[in-house]
């Protein structure tokens, strides 16, 4: 298959996705969103394949929501024109990852932000370099936390870290999300492929019908607690909000801010 904003391969028992916009820190935009919702199912489509790694090229793992496609006028802010069935690709882009029979690991470099934290949590297993930056600027952008986002950080990190990251938006490093439980490990910057790889090969050493079923009875037990197909309207919420008008207010005041910064 070919895709224009990420790239996808693949070499015996291993997979790869890699966003690829590294000139814009691999925004997260609507049409990225459903290249990712294709390459899980291509992916899960080949027979063999164990394991994938989920990345970002460049500088970042990802800067989150794409405003320049997710906005009405020179991408300033998210734009109240925005359909729901825009809205709604995040949380199908998270659905298809997270339900891949492959085991997927997400390198983690950089900047780690929004959207892009809703990915890496969509992933199995998280490995990340010690200088990342880890935030979730949504409510100071005026909308909520979508794509499943608040679920899957209740599930991984419970529910009262959840709500101070995702309503204060206050940045937090490495060493904060693997306490939290968030990041299976945390490396040097400089060994990161190293620690993937070494993740990735012993995961490729196990049988595929062993990994699949740990995954899926994991997976099971984990929606039982925290359920992820309650965000099926996340999109209605986040089409709301684009069109509040405090919610608004507060978003072109926080970018006003970031902009004199």
């Amino acid at each position: 298959m070919e895709f224009s904003t990420i790239e996808v391969t693949h070499r015996g028992s291993r997979g790869a996705i890699t966003l690829d916009r590294p000139d814009k820190l691999n925004p997260l935009g609507t049409a990225t969103l459903l290249e990712l919702v294709e390459a899980a199912g291509y992916l899960d489509s080949i027979a063999g394949v164990k394991v994938v790694v989920v990345s970002g090229r460049g500088r970042a793992f990802s800067a989150g929501a794409d405003l320049a496609a997710f906005s009405g006028e020179g991408g300033s802010a998210p734009s109240a024109s925005v359909s729901r069935e825009a809205a709604d690709a995040g949380r199908r882009m998270a659905d298809a990852i997270e339900a891949m029979r492959a085991v997927t690991v997400a390198r983690i470099q950089g900047h780690c932000v929004g959207g892009g934290l809703v990915l890496a949590a969509a992933c199995d297993l998280r490995v990340a370099a010690d200088d990342v930056r880890f935030s979730i600027p949504e409510i100071d952008l005026g909308i909520p936390l979508a794509w499943g986002g608040i679920p899957r950080l209740v599930r991984e990190i419970g529910p009262a870290l959840t709500k101070e990251l995702v309503m204060t938006c206050r940045p937090f490093s490495a060493a904060e999300a693997k306490a939290a439980g968030f990041l299976n490990r945390v490396v040097p910057a400089a060994e990161l492929d190293a620690a993937v790889e070494a993740l990735a090969a012993q995961l490729e050493s196990k049988s595929a019908l062993t990994l699949a079923a740990t995954k899926r009875h994991t997976n099971s037990v984990a929606e039982g607690m925290v359920g992820t197909a309650r965000s099926w309207n996340d999109a209605d919420s986040l089409v709301t909000a684009l069109r509040d008008p405090e919610s608004r207010s507060v978003a072109a005041a926080y970018l006003d801010r970031f902009r004199r910064r």
